[in-house]
């Protein structure tokens, strides 16, 4: 099973993730991708499905006409792991 990370792991993993914040009372990490227009919303959310199913972790997310959310825990481990870190990477570089 993967360890979900210390505090100062999290702190560490957040400097280095554009944009992204710990959302204590889901025990996540998130963040809200803006868009031109809804194609371009979904669009950016089928490159994100495709990464997670090709790391077999999933995001929780929903998407409004032009903005994506996005929530990252891995839910057996009660936390953010290293998989929720590596997975924000993937996804900050979709949109870099």
């Amino acid at each position: 099973m993967v360890q979900k990370l210390s505090p100062s792991e999290l702190d560490t993993a957040l400097a280095g993730l554009d944009g992204w914040t710990f959302d204590e009372k889901v025990e996540a990490i998130g963040r809200q991708f803006r868009f031109s227009n809804f194609s371009e919303a979904f669009a950016f959310m089928t490159r994100v499905a495709l990464a997670a199913e090709a790391m077999g972790h999933h995001p929780d997310w929903s998407n409004t006409y032009d903005k994506v959310s996005i929530a990252l825990s891995t839910h057996d481990a009660g936390g953010v792991t290293k998989k929720d870190v590596e997975l924000a990477e993937r996804i900050g570089k979709l949109v870099a």
